[in-house]
């Protein structure tokens, strides 16, 4: 199996609807699939909001069970404080969200799937964030 790969919110919900792009399709086959536990937060947070039935919380949870949540350390906390510290020193705004999925993508090492390039734009040029991208 190549190498893991966290997805990123934006993925996750894409593949669920089965509207992920061929292309990114391509680039994740065979990787292992990781989430971080904001993905999982905006996940459920979205479902709750848009009032899903059990079924489709069925289908999330079938999705969800394939993949694993990243699980917390320090040093996810400390990157973060870090990267969105810089940010702010640019004078780039950044999504607590996005600097936390950033913050644990970071921290392990692991490149990050995700069809919204723009919220990660400052993370890969100033913190060497890796995308996978469509």
């Amino acid at each position: 199996m190549a190498s893991p790969v966290v997805l990123d919110t934006d993925v996750v919900s894409k593949r669920l609807k089965g509207q992920l792009p061929h292309t990114l399709t391509a680039s994740l086959e065979g990787r292992r699939a990781l989430i971080t536990f904001i993905t999982l937060g905006e996940l459920t947070k979205w479902a709750e909001i848009h009032g899903w039935g059990p079924a489709r919380y069925r289908r999330l949870n079938q999705l969800l069970d394939r993949m694993s949540v990243l699980p917390y350390h320090d040093d996810v906390a400390h990157t973060w404080g870090l990267i969105s510290a810089h940010a702010h020193q640019r004078g780039q705004r950044s999504d607590d969200n996005d600097s936390w999925i950033a913050a644990n993508c970071l921290s392990y090492g692991l490149p990050l799937a995700t069809l919204n390039t723009k919220h990660y734009t400052g993370f890969v040029t100033h913190e060497r964030l890796e995308l996978v991208t469509a």
